[in-house]
């Protein structure tokens, strides 16, 4: 059944683009590039290399020891590339995030840092939409339908997170691999050899989150300066489209949108959802439809060029010549 999903959601999001397309008129949209003109390489490199670098950096707290800060930005580019191109949900390029930096960092440490990354980039996401959400109600008026559609989403954020952060603490993040592993080794698939591996995980995982609190909090926290820099990257964008508008509000919608991009993990790169959901908040502040798809296609030219140097950097090694490889079997 998952073979027809998947297909089915990336055809569903294509068909929505394209009404979007149809209704606002690609002559616009095409408009709007004309206008970017020479500035457009701008846009694709910042602010975005500026939210890389800093989620890098929340990586990196999570991260035992000290690892080159290098090191640690290819192998984001690379992971997020796979997440971007694959339809693996956003979590494809998890593992290749710790087998690309075995040089420094054993393998069972790297899968603990990805898996509380993943966890403390949704708080710094819940973060930033509470904070857009305080925002919005003196922004927006009161009858206003995305305040109780966004308010509902953060409560759900909340309680996804919450609970998925207490599984990794009370180290049961494995037991359901244990299962399997065990349902494996009767049938002959020999699920076994993976049991001593994810008793491994969760025990560093349960032990990140009693000893590492303040790394965690700390991990969240930059994370959201870095979902913030996708406000900046709205108000540039609009300000050179000849459409400025406040940085506040621009702050407020992309804190709207990155409470869609959770709610449509499942579709590949979100298509469709966050096409649809920038063109509903432009037009909620005021903002004309056309700027609100012109300004989400930008980024999809921008994710597909830095998907091709994450692509281009997995070619790139760090390890150094004549230094042992840290031992993947050390927990």
């Amino acid at each position: 059944m998952s073979r027809w999903v998947r297909p089915l959601l990336v055809l569903s999001g294509l068909a929505v683009v394209t009404y979007l397309v149809a209704r606002i008129g690609p002559e616009a949209i095409l408009s709007s590039f004309v206008t970017l003109g020479w500035r457009l390489p701008l846009v694709l490199t910042f602010p975005y290399v500026l939210a890389a670098l800093v989620d890098t950096i929340a990586w990196r707290l999570l991260l035992p020891g000290p690892v080159p800060l290098g090191l640690v930005f290819r192998a984001r580019l690379a992971g997020e590339a796979v997440n971007l191109a694959t339809p693996t949900m956003a979590v494809g390029g998890e593992p290749l995030k710790a087998f690309l930096l075995r040089p420094h960092v054993p393998v069972l440490h790297g899968l603990v840092s990805v898996i509380a990354d993943k966890t403390t980039i949704v708080a710094g996401q819940i973060v930033f939409l509470a904070l857009g959400l305080l925002a919005a109600r003196s922004a927006l008026p009161a009858s206003s339908r995305l305040l109780p559609i966004m308010t509902g989403l953060l409560a759900i954020e909340i309680l996804a997170i919450g609970g998925f952060a207490l599984v990794q603490a009370s180290g049961g993040l494995g037991g359901g691999g244990r299962l399997l592993g065990r349902i494996g080794a009767r049938v002959g698939f020999g699920g076994e050899r993976y049991l001593q591996g994810l008793g491994d995980l969760d025990r560093a995982l349960a032990e990140l989150y009693r000893s590492g609190r303040r790394r965690l909090v700390a991990s969240a926290l930059v994370h959201a300066v870095a979902w913030a820099t996708g406000g900046l990257e709205v108000y540039i964008v609009m300000f050179l489209l000849g459409t400025p508008t406040s940085l506040g509000t621009a702050m407020i919608i992309e804190s709207f949108a990155g409470g869609v991009k959770f709610a449509s993990f499942m579709v590949p790169a979100s298509l469709g959802a966050l096409e649809g959901g920038y063109v509903a908040f432009f037009e909620a502040f005021g903002l004309s439809a056309a700027s609100g798809l012109s300004f989400v296609l930008v980024r999809r030219l921008r994710e597909m060029t830095w998907a091709g140097l994450g692509f281009l950097a997995l070619g790139v090694s760090d390890r150094p010549r004549g230094v042992p490889q840290a031992d993947e079997t050390d927990p």
